[in-house]
C-alpha cells in the first residue's frame, strides 16, 4: 500500500511528524476496520548511527538500507513511512519508482523548518543522537528542497515547525483514496530470457554517457538534446556543463539500483537510464 516519504534539513523534526503520521493512520485504519499495517523506517529502524554522514561511502550504504527495506515492506496491505532526510532528488526519484513499480500511490511530506532552527534543535540532542556541527552543515548545503512539479515530489505536505498537528486527513485522501498511477516505462517489468544481463546493463549505461558526453561537447551546454545509442528517448541537454565524472556517478547509481532486476526487459534498459539521467539532470 502507501508509501509516504518523509523529507527535511537534519533534525527538523521529520521523526515527530512521521510517529503522528503513524498515530492518524492507526487511528483512521481502526475506525474503518481497514486491517493494514504501518511502518516507519529510519535510521535508529535501521541501525544506522549519525556517524555514517561523514563520509560519502558509508552515507550511500545507510540510503540502500532504507531503499531495500522499501522494497522489502511496501505491499498490499502495508503502509510505508520513510522517515530520513531523503535529500537528494534523484534518491526520493528512487523511491517514487518503488512505489509506481507496485502500482501504489505516495506523497512527500516536507518538514519546514528553518535551518538555524533545526541547528539550534541538533545543539539540544543527546550526543549519541546529534549531527556533528561540520556534518550538520554540509548535509543543509547538499539539500535538494522539493517542488510539488515534479512528480516524484507529488503530492507535496509541507508543514510548519510550529504546526502543532500534520494535514492527515489530506494525506489520507491522497495515498488511500487516490487512485495509484499506472507503472511506466522505469518501473514495469516484464520477464527476460537472456542470462547476460548484468554485462548488457553496464555496456548500454557506458556507452550512453560517453555519447552525452560527445553531444555537449559538438552542441555546447543548453544546446540539442542529445542522441545516444540504445534508446529512442533523448537525453536533455542543461545548460550547465556535465562532467564525465558526474555521469559516471549517475550511471553507478543506476547499475547499482538495476543491477538485482533481472525480470528488466533489456530492450529497455537504454530508455529507463535515459530517464533516469533526464531526471537527475534537470
Amino acid at each position: 500500500m502507501p508509501l509516504i516519504v518523509l523529507t527535511g534539513f537534519p533534525s527538523s523534526g521529520k521523526t515527530t511528524r512521521a510517529k503522528q503520521i503513524e498515530q492518524y493512520m492507526l487511528e483512521r485504519l481502526q475506525a474503518e476496520d481497514r486491517p493494514m499495517r504501518v511502518h516507519i523506517i529510519n535510521d535508529d529502524s535501521l541501525n544506522v548511527s549519525k556517524e555514517a554522514y561523514r563520509e560519502a561511502r558509508e552515507e550511500k550504504k545507510a540510503r540502500g538500507a532504507l531503499l531495500s527495506a522499501v522494497e522489502r515492506l511496501l505491499t498490499r496491505d502495508d503502509i510505508v513511512i520513510a522517515d530520513g532526510m531523503n535529500y537528494i532528488k534523484g534518491f526520493r526519484y528512487q523511491l517514487y519508482c518503488v512505489a509506481r513499480g507496485i502500482s501504489t500511490p505516495h506523497c512527500v511530506v516536507h518538514a519546514g523548518t528553518p535551518i538555524a532552527m533545526a541547528k539550534e534543535w541538533n545543539t539540544k540532542r543527546e550526543p549519541a543522537a546529534a549531527y556533528d556541527s561540520t556534518v550538520f552543515d554540509e548535509l543543509v548545503t547538499r539539500y535538494e528542497e522539493p517542488d510539488s512539479k515534479n512528480r516524484w515530489d507529488s503530492p507535496l505536505f509541507t508543514v510548519i515547525y510550529d504546526d502543532e498537528s500534520i494535514p492527515g486527513d489530506k494525506i489520507w485522501d491522497a495515498v488511500i483514496l487516490r487512485k495509484p498511477p499506472p507503472p511506466n516505462m522505469s518501473t514495469i517489468s516484464k520477464p527476460v530470457s537472456d542470462t547476460g544481463y548484468v554485462y548488457k546493463l553496464d555496456k548500454i549505461t557506458l556507452e550512453i554517457i560517453n555519447a552525452a558526453t560527445e553531444g555537449q561537447k559538438e552542441f555546447g551546454a543548453g544546446g540539442l538534446p542529445m542522441v545516444v545509442p540504445h534508446a529512442s528517448a533523448k537525453v536533455i541537454n542543461p545548460s550547465r556543463t556535465v562532467t564525465l565524472s558526474e555521469l559516471r556517478r549517475l550511471r553507478k547509481q543506476f547499475v547499482s539500483i538495476n543491477k538485482m532486476r533481472t525480470t528488466l526487459d533489456t530492450d529497455r534498459l537504454g530508455d529507463i537510464f535515459v530517464d533516469y539521467l533526464n531526471t537527475n539532470l534537470e
